[in-house]
């Protein structure tokens, strides 16, 4: 899977982006499953349209879930710091 070019990150940044997604892929994993199921139930012909309105949705899901995880993660991060 290709991924995209970093940016410039410091050290320790990455290692925070790095732990972030993984939490992400964690808490993504039903929406990933949900996203393979929507696939390959529908033929080939029906990929488009409805379909994509639909995988649009389960995606939206986990850019809450990930927006959700790194507010969390910075509160406590804020919290701890007190």
């Amino acid at each position: 899977m290709a991924s995209s070019p970093r940016s410039a990150l410091s050290v320790e940044k990455e290692a925070e982006a790095q732990a972030l997604a993984q939490r992400i892929r964690e808490l993504a994993d039903d929406e990933i499953v949900q996203m393979a199921r929507l696939l390959v139930s529908k033929p080939e012909r029906e990929i488009f349209g409805d379909t994509e309105f639909e995988m649009r949705d389960i995606v939206l899901k986990v850019g809450a879930k990930a927006f959700e995880e790194h507010l969390r993660q910075k509160k406590t991060a804020t919290t701890d710091a007190v």
